[in-house]
């Protein structure tokens, strides 16, 4: 598991700098607090997967898929 974890953060790394169109669209609105204060991050590694964006405080994780 120990050698999951740097490899799980190298793939989250590589995500965020090859985003989908619809990623960078969406990431303009969540980014900053945009969505009514609520702050939302990129690629965050949760065990074994990659959520494209969340926001922590609300326990909310939202996947893009396609265009």
């Amino acid at each position: 598991m120990a050698q999951q974890i740097p490899r799980i953060l190298t793939n989250a790394r590589t995500l965020r700098h090859n985003e989908t169109a619809a990623e960078i669209r969406l990431w303009e609105q969540l980014r900053g607090r945009r969505l009514n204060g609520h702050k939302f991050v990129r690629q965050l590694p949760i065990g074994h997967f990659i959520a494209d964006f969340a926001c922590r405080e609300k326990k909310l994780i939202v996947e893009v898929d396609g265009a």
